[in-house]
């Protein structure tokens, strides 16, 4: 499904800090940046017509990985030298990178990864990718500004920065964004999440933020979706509903499981208090054509008693045939098409604990250990061990094979 080396690079970015010649009130890192860019994607695309989801995902997920390669270049000489040397610089980047993914799809993956970097098709796809990198460095940049206020170039950059909206106009969701309608608050709320550590009561190496996790679980739930040979519409739904799985945390704040289920009746009453939020300060600004699509990737339904209570859970595989919503507690594999919007829940279930157990293990790996990330660890280790696979695909394989490679 995905190879160690992979895993390591995707976690680089955690590390990467942004605006690092600047002074700012909070550490920005890339991997927070790439996810909210992902975020802001998934809206301006769907106010589009005739947009290619996979492909807005995969080039994502390209433009992501190859990102982390140059990293250490400023983003104004980096264009500079592309302008100049594109050829040879995406040459360089998919050295990189091919080790990395050469075995995943049977290296289909990287013909596709290879025709993106050096091919001028998908415009479309390629226009909403840079509005949503845009709209992502802005909303840094608002923080930037702040404690920047007094270097004399900062008010160039901030026209620099001001005048580019203007290359973005032609997409609706680029122009409701900037008109501060009622989408840019849902851009707002899920840059929060970059607030929002993760195991915020133990210290960890590297940090990560919620927002970050939401999308290394998404990227997680993309390879396990092509492992699978998931059709076009699951692969979409499956990438999606990892990416926001967390997304109410940015109004009600994490809550650790064992307290969570650790008082009788308390699991409920979050869960009641947590929709009440949803419903009044996520859904009303969610574009209405895609209220109920947006719902159904959140996991939200109507609750199982048939009254007008509703529930939400993320990680059930579902079906949303004909804009209606059906639990299904065995395989998705029969569901494969198209026309069945199928999210695999449990298996994404499975990808948020890899992703829970790659960053203990990273941090206990570097040295910067604690009783909660060791036992959470182990926790982890034996969850996988009895419970190996999914729809045919080994979680319990990858988790020994990172074991031996932290050398825990």
């Amino acid at each position: 499904m995905i190879n160690i080396k992979l895993i390591e690079h995707i976690f680089k970015a955690a590390s990467i800090s942004r605006w690092n010649d600047y002074p700012r009130m909070a550490n920005l890192v890339e991997l927070d940046k790439q996810a909210h860019k992902f975020i802001i994607a998934y809206f301006i695309a769907k106010m589009e017509k005739d947009v290619d989801m996979k492909m807005i995902i995969e080039g994502s997920i390209f433009e992501f990985l190859s990102r982390v390669v140059v990293t250490d270049i400023r983003p104004d000489v980096y264009h500079e030298i592309v302008r100049q040397k594109k050829d040879e610089v995406n040459a360089w980047v998919l050295s990189k990178i091919e080790p990395m993914i050469a075995d995943i799809e049977d290296g289909e993956f990287l013909k596709r990864f290879e025709n993106y970097l050096n091919s001028s098709s998908y415009a479309k796809e390629r226009l909403i990718l840079k509005a949503a990198s845009y709209f992502a460095t802005r909303w840094e940049f608002n923080i930037v500004y702040q404690t920047s206020a007094f270097l004399n170039d900062i008010d160039d950059i901030k026209n620099k920065v001001e005048e580019e909206l203007e290359d973005y106009y032609e997409l609706i969701g680029a122009r409701k964004i900037a008109l501060n309608q009622k989408i840019a608050k849902i851009i707002d709320l899920s840059g929060r999440l970059r607030f929002q550590k993760r195991w915020a009561q133990t210290p960890r190496i590297p940090e990560t933020a919620v927002l970050g996790h939401m999308l290394v679980v998404a990227i997680l739930g993309y390879f396990y979706s092509l492992k699978i040979k998931a059709c076009d519409k699951r692969l979409e739904n499956n990438f999606y509903c990892a990416l926001f799985h967390d997304l109410p945390e940015s109004l009600t704040r994490d809550i650790i499981s064992p307290v969570k289920y650790g008082i009788e009746g308390l699991h409920e009453i979050i869960n009641d208090y947590e929709m009440k939020l949803i419903n009044e300060k996520i859904l009303p600004f969610v574009p209405e054509n895609l209220r109920a699509e947006f719902s159904f990737i959140l996991g939200i339904r109507e609750g199982r008693t048939g009254e007008a209570n509703f529930v939400k859970n993320e990680f059930e595989n579902r079906t949303y045939k004909n804009k209606k919503i059906e639990l299904c507690s065995g395989s998705l594999s029969s569901f494969n098409e198209n026309e069945f919007g199928a999210i695999d829940g449990k298996a994404l279930k499975y990808c948020d604990k890899l992703a829970a157990f790659i960053e203990a293990g990273l941090s206990i790996s570097y040295g910067v250990k604690s009783k909660e990330l060791e036992s959470g660890f182990e926790d982890m280790f034996i969850f996988f061990k009895e419970n190996p696979t999914i729809d045919g695909v080994n979680f319990y394989k990858i988790c020994t094979e990172l074991k031996e490679y932290f050398k825990i």
